[in-house]
């Protein structure tokens, strides 16, 4: 089972896309939404709904990805509900840059100082983080600077931020997903 997270833009039609070419690794992908508004609600959601899924799979080695915002989430939902996850440009600083289109962005800081302490060492290597170095939206040196210490890191010389073609990428993911 493969769990997709969608980003800000909640009703790209990229996010279609995506589940399809996801769906060559693992017929069984599903699209979890999430308001992208409320950060403390939207937490506890996820959290709910992927534990939900989890508790339902026989998949032994499900994997959770996310773009952009989701893949901020699916990061830590991932880290939360002990399953490897891949990030597609994850928006790393939210509280910085989603200002004056969400309600509460300093929520993000409240949840990323509650979140367990270094959880990205105690992370390490069960997630990895896929950057374009188109992305146009977001530093994604400024995101490789971060995680290279815990993940591994890939680059794509050719998509943007939103990534809508995952293709190039799928069959590194399939090896990442069925790591024992």
């Amino acid at each position: 089972m493969i769990i997709y997270l969608h980003g800000f833009d909640s009703n790209s039609p990229g996010n279609h896309e995506k589940v399809l070419q996801l769906q060559f690794i693992d017929p069984d992908v599903r699209l979890i939404s999430y308001s992208t508004l409320h950060p403390k609600h939207d937490m506890q959601h996820l959290l709910k709904e992927v534990d939900k899924m989890l508790q339902l799979c026989a998949d032994e080695r499900p994997l959770i990805c996310g773009v952009g915002l989701g893949g901020y989430w699916a990061e830590r939902v991932g880290f939360l509900c002990d399953i490897r996850q891949v990030i597609f440009n994850p928006n790393l600083f939210p509280y910085e840059n989603m200002e004056g289109r969400i309600d509460r962005p300093e929520e993000y800081l409240d949840i990323a100082t509650k979140c367990v302490e270094n959880f990205r060492e105690k992370n390490r290597d069960r997630c990895m983080a896929i950057l374009s170095r188109q992305d146009g939206i977001l530093d994604s040196q400024r995101s490789a600077d971060l995680l290279h210490h815990y993940y591994e890191i890939v680059w794509d010389d050719e998509q943007p931020h939103k990534f809508p073609s995952i293709s190039g990428h799928l069959q590194r993911i399939k090896a990442f997903k069925t790591l024992g």
